[in-house]
């Protein structure tokens, strides 16, 4: 049985490879490639301006990069340019603007005094982004493209970046700075691994007609954006990182009440 299965792995890995290499000779897609070059562009000059002191400049960057990986996936779609090697590109900048960036920014901002525990914890960050990106790649095509399983690596980079700035911006002492990044930390990397569900923003309906309501309060929230944008900035990513586990807790009752229900319908059909 074991075998059995091994050979299709293999066999299905085979057409993977086949598929893909057929692909690059017909060549590849342009316009959403120079966005992910974009991301991965931002995150590497963030690693620069880290190295050069400019903490605040390189968190500016993390989330440009977040931006650029917010387009390049939707103007695939939109474009009908999506293909293997997109998402494999867009894995390895992920990796480098949303892991390695971030990673490196926490450890000489706030945890270098630390010594080898501050560099590896930086490092867990840096892994635990790593795998949530490969089981991400891995469920791409069995989970609901409405959520994504796991905190989202540019999530949890775009909330370093918020962090960096809020500190800059209310100039908080070096102290309190040193412990909330690595709390910070831990709880982003728990999260990242963790199966609490977020909202991908991929649903259709988004950019479909809504109620006239809604552009208003569109409208009110992109002028208190612009009013205070470190704080807001801040407020809208802590909300989006906590949203996974309280929308865990809310829906637990559910989800028991369906567990208990499908135990009994077992019970009943009997073995």
């Amino acid at each position: 049985m074991n075998r059995e299965r091994n050979d299709d792995c293999a066999k299905t890995d085979a057409r993977e490879r086949i598929d893909m290499a057929e692909g690059m000779r017909k060549g590849i897609y342009i316009l959403p490639n120079l966005f992910t070059t974009g991301s991965l562009f931002a995150g590497f000059y963030g690693i620069v301006a880290t190295m050069n002191g400019k903490f605040d400049e390189a968190a500016l960057w993390i989330l440009v990069a977040s931006v650029f990986d917010g387009l390049d996936g939707k103007v695939a779609r939109l474009t009908g340019t999506s293909s293997k090697f997109g998402v494999e590109y867009d894995s390895l900048a992920d990796l480098v603007a949303f892991g390695v960036a971030p990673g490196i920014l926490m450890y000489s901002w706030a945890l270098k005094p630390f010594g080898r525990l501050g560099w590896l914890a930086a490092f867990l960050f840096v892994v635990c982004g790593a795998l949530r990106l490969a089981r991400f790649n891995v469920q791409v095509a069995t989970v609901e493209s409405k959520r994504f399983v796991g905190l989202p690596i540019p999530a949890a980079a775009s909330m370093v970046s918020a962090m960096v700035l809020l500190f800059y911006h209310f100039g908080w002492p070096g102290s309190f700075k040193k412990l909330a990044i690595l709390l910070l930390i831990y709880l982003l990397a728990f999260l990242m691994v963790s199966n609490f569900r977020y909202y991908s923003f991929k649903d259709p309906s988004i950019i479909k007609r809504q109620p006239f309501i809604f552009l208003v309060l569109a409208i009110l929230l992109l002028i208190i954006i612009a009013a205070q944008p470190v704080v807001m900035l801040f407020i809208i990513f802590i909300c989006y990182i906590f949203s996974g586990p309280i929308s865990y807790v809310m829906t637990y009752p559910r989800r028991r009440r369906l567990q208990k229900a499908l135990h009994k319908r077992k019970i009943d059909e009997g073995p």
